[in-house]
């Protein structure tokens, strides 16, 4: 039986190079979904581009508090401790994610179909909170974006402590994002070590192998840069290379992988 599988590029215009990458993989058929990094200076500039593409893929917005285009640019583990301890700002947060789906909206001429974070950060607690709010006020309640749910990993990757981490922050993010009228990813995958040596290929076998119907899986494609503020360019170039090639088709036909726009878990199998 066929699964469909919504797989999503994440850091769509945080430079020329990675969004080139996401651009030919759309061309290519091999994506069905990637994120906005809306803060980006490159991003007016992309936005036409991306909404040529926008009926074959979901677009949405890459949640920004820790790559530094702008204010509030602080490292992930600012967010992951303040976050733990409920030393965060609500009406702040809010704020800067009715900013960053403004500019969003600005230059696609809509409003984004999900909603993710760069790095995770949209499900921590507090920050998550200001997220609900924001969409709230910004939606009409019958058209809310989907929302993809970390705490729903399927997959450890190569880096189960990781993975184990991931889950723990998040913790009950997608039961009080269902709660709040939102649809959640059911299943999530794409997690791994971002390093060079890592088995990407043998990573995207294992997390096929195990997805489920209407499951999402991230990953981080793209062309060589000079982007000398991105930490894992070496690992983006690799992952193009296979989602590019040959053997990456054969290995969806062979797991029956229809990649698809992502459809709600309401949905039947």
């Amino acid at each position: 039986m066929t699964k469909r599988l919504t797989l999503c590029a994440d850091d769509f215009a945080q430079s020329g190079s990675i969004s080139a990458g996401i651009l030919q993989l759309i061309d290519a058929g091999r994506l069905s979904a990637t994120s906005v990094l809306s803060q980006s200076p490159h991003w007016p500039e992309l936005a036409g581009e991306l909404k040529a593409r926008a009926g074959r893929v979901d677009v949405g917005l890459h949640f920004n508090l820790t790559h530094a285009f702008g204010a509030p640019a602080k490292p992930l583990s600012h967010w992951l401790m303040k976050s733990q301890l409920r030393q965060l700002s609500q009406p702040t947060l809010r704020d800067e994610m009715l900013a960053q789906i403004d500019r969003f909206a600005e230059h696609f001429g809509r409003l984004p179909d999900f909603v993710d974070g760069h790095q995770h950060v949209h499900a921590l607690p507090v920050i998550r909170d200001a997220l609900f709010d924001a969409i709230q006020h910004r939606w009409p309640e019958d058209s809310l974006p989907y929302l993809r749910a970390p705490d729903k990993l399927g997959h450890p990757g190569d880096n189960r402590l990781k993975s184990l981490i991931l889950r723990s922050v998040c913790t009950n993010f997608d039961e009080q994002a269902q709660q709040r009228g939102f649809a959640t990813t059911p299943w999530f995958g794409g997690m791994y070590s971002l390093t060079p040596q890592a088995d990407f290929a043998g990573l995207m076998q294992s997390w096929l192998a195990r997805s489920p119907n209407h499951a999402l899986i991230m990953c981080h494609p793209g062309l060589p840069g000079q982007d000398a503020d991105d930490p894992i360019a070496a690992c983006r170039s690799r992952e193009y290379d296979y989602l590019a090639s040959d053997a990456f088709a054969e290995l969806c036909q062979r797991h029956q992988i229809s990649l698809s726009r992502f459809q709600p878990k309401t949905v039947a199998p």
